[in-house]
This record gives C-alpha cells, sequence and structure tokens, in this order.
C-alpha cells in the first residue's frame, strides 16, 4: 500500500531556463487562479496506477468510479501515475506504450464525466535517491507526456513530481523545476501545472520553494497529514505507528487552533507571492475511529476552502478511502464531512 505522504541535459537546457527570484511577482495571474477554482474538490484515485502494477495495492480503476465520483458531487480526480516503472531504463527512455493507453483511458473516463484530472510523475523513488543520475530520465518522461497530452483539454492538469524529498533537497528542487517547465511549455504554453515545495509537499518547506516568476500559470500544491500521531495510527508503512493506534480528533478548539494555524502560512505565502494553493493530500487513515476521521476531514477541508484552496481528498477506495468497493458504496459521514 502507498505511503500516504510520501548533467548534460541540465547544460543542454541552461540557456532556456527562465530566471528565478524570490521577488514578488506584479499582476495577479488570474487564468491560474480561475484555473485553481475549477479544481474545487477533488479526490486521489490513489493505490492504482502508481502501484509498480496496477492491481498490486489491491486497486483497479473502473469506468464506474469516475461515474460515482461525478454523481457525488467531486470536481476533480487527482491520478497518480508510477511513470518510471513503465519506461525504458535506458535512453530515450520510451514509457511503455500499454501503460500509455491505459492513462489515456482514466484520462477519456474523466474528461467523459466532466471531471478535472490531474496527472503527475508519482513515486519515482531513484529521484529522491540519486537526481542527478535520473533528472535526465524524468525530462525525457515529461517530453513524452507532454507531447502526449498536448492536445487534450484545458481541464488536463499536469503535476510535475509527488512530494519530492530525501537527496531531492529543497535547493536541488528548485534548480529543476523550472528546466522541466521549459520541457513542458514547448507543448503547453499556457496549460496549468502543478509544483509544490520539496520535503514531500510540506507547509514547511514552502517558504523556500522558488519559481519562475513569469509563469503566471503555476499552482502550487500541499499536502497535509496531521497530527500524523492520528492520521497514520497503526499504518504498517510507518514505523512505530502501532502505539498510536486509539489517537482520537474531537474537534476541540484547541485542536482546531493547530490546524487553523498550520494552514494560514500557505495562505500567507500565496497572498504575498500570488500563487494560487491546491491541497493536493489530506486524509485519516481507516485505524483511525471513524467520528475521529469524519471530524477531522471535515474541519481540514472547511478550513482550507475558506482559505481560498481548492482539495483533492487521500483517497478513493483504499486504506483511507471515502468509497467501499466491495459494497460500491460511499461511507457517506466522509463523503458528507468532503462536501457539505
Amino acid at each position: 500500500m502507498k505511503p500516504a505522504c510520501y548533467v548534460g541535459v541540465i547544460l543542454a537546457l541552461g540557456s532556456l531556463v527562465p530566471a528565478v527570484g524570490a521577488a514578488k511577482p506584479t499582476g495577479k495571474a488570474t487564468d491560474a487562479y480561475a484555473a485553481n477554482r475549477a479544481l474545487g474538490r477533488g479526490i486521489n484515485l490513489g493505490n492504482a496506477l502508481e502501484a509498480p502494477r496496477e492491481g498490486e495495492w489491491g486497486v483497479r480503476l473502473t469506468a464506474g468510479y469516475f461515474k460515482a465520483i461525478k454523481e457525488a458531487g467531486f470536481d476533480t480526480v487527482r491520478l497518480p501515475v508510477r511513470w518510471s516503472a513503465h519506461a525504458a531504463t535506458d535512453a530515450p527512455y520510451t514509457i511503455d506504450s500499454k501503460f500509455a493507453e491505459r492513462v489515456d483511458w482514466a484520462i477519456d473516463q474523466a474528461t467523459t464525466n466532466q471531471l478535472n484530472i490531474i496527472v503527475n510523475v508519482h513515486h519515482y523513488g531513484e529521484m529522491d535517491t540519486d537526481p542527478e543520475k535520473h533528472f535526465p530520465r524524468l525530462v525525457r518522461l515529461w517530453e513524452q507526456i507532454a507531447t502526449r497530452y498536448k492536445d487534450r483539454p484545458a481541464n488536463v492538469y499536469l503535476e510535475l513530481l509527488n512530494e519530492p524529498h530525501d537527496r531531492l533537497t529543497p535547493a536541488k528542487w528548485n534548480t529543476l523545476i523550472p528546466q522541466l517547465l521549459v520541457v513542458v511549455r514547448k507543448t503547453h504554453p499556457t496549460r496549468p501545472v502543478i509544483v509544490g515545495p520539496g520535503k514531500w509537499n510540506s507547509l514547511g518547506a514552502l517558504e523556500k520553494l522558488e519559481l519562475p516568476s513569469e509563469d503566471r500559470h503555476l499552482i502550487v500544491t500541499i499536502h497535509y497529514y496531521d497530527p500524523f500521531e492520528f492520521t497514520h495510527q497503526n499504518a504498517a508503512w510507518v514505523k512505530g505507528s502501532a502505539k498510536w493506534k486509539g489517537r482520537k480528533w474531537t474537534g476541540s478548539d484547541a485542536e482546531k487552533g493547530v490546524i487553523q494555524k498550520a494552514l494560514q502560512q500557505p495562505a500567507n505565502w500565496g497572498k504575498k507571492h500570488e500563487r494560487p494553493l491546491f491541497l493536493g493530500e489530506f486524509g485519516a487513515y481507516q485505524e483511525a475511529d471513524l467520528d475521529s476521521r469524519v471530524n477531522w476531514t471535515g474541519f481540514v477541508s472547511g478550513e482550507a476552502r475558506r482559505l481560498g484552496f481548492s482539495t483533492a481528498y487521500w483517497e478513493f477506495c483504499s486504506g483511507f478511502g471515502v468509497y467501499d468497493p466491495k459494497t460500491r458504496a460511499w461511507r457517506e459521514p466522509l463523503k458528507s464531512a468532503l462536501l457539505k
């Protein structure tokens, strides 16, 4: 199961890379803000195409999932995709055609159901452990992805890389963002592109994020799973999490205050830098009691919306799921917490 929070090319692109600076950009990016508002309330189709192989983590996408998400009242699906597991390891790093067609199918299902869809690069772990070696491959993957989807409608969004961390430090990530954008912008000059800070897209790393000031078609993503000992209690992939079993979230003033303070930080950053914010992941694992999950989910979702963020809950039908694939029914309290 997926953890929820989880040089030649550089020289060739160097002359094309836009300048990056900390100065406040002038003028509002009205298109990016409108695109972010359109994302509205979303949900992640997790544990499917970002598994090593679809189905290995218990989720295979069906057409009915997209229909159910739309009928429930959601606006957007975020599609995590592990392209790196389905591409050659040697140049030119060709993506497997059958896998790419499966992503095409998911995009078709979303757009047919009038859903926005975010297609990202997810779980490229080698980029985190050895970014210098794997960056040329990531560039080539994005060249293929961008070319493949250049004629898709405007409600198809692209996200550069999920949760950079480890040796892909915030400083290193800042140097790579504009180079990836050069590749994407060749075929998508105005399409909304989503990019987040280092350290797992954490709120704390947002102040270190640097973006090309002239690219006003960017949406900034953050992920939020605090208090972690509540949201990840007894999660098998988190060492020591069994001792957290039984943690509750009741919605006390103190508990709410912590979340309000935390989410105000990216809101302030977005206002200062004139960048729209997307809460791309948040959720509480199924080992927490349902009442606490509903309380926490509803409050985080509501605060994010109050602050002007678009949102995408982690996730649809697995360990954090708001939908039960066995009964083909929504877990109504969780769904209501997200949509109220």
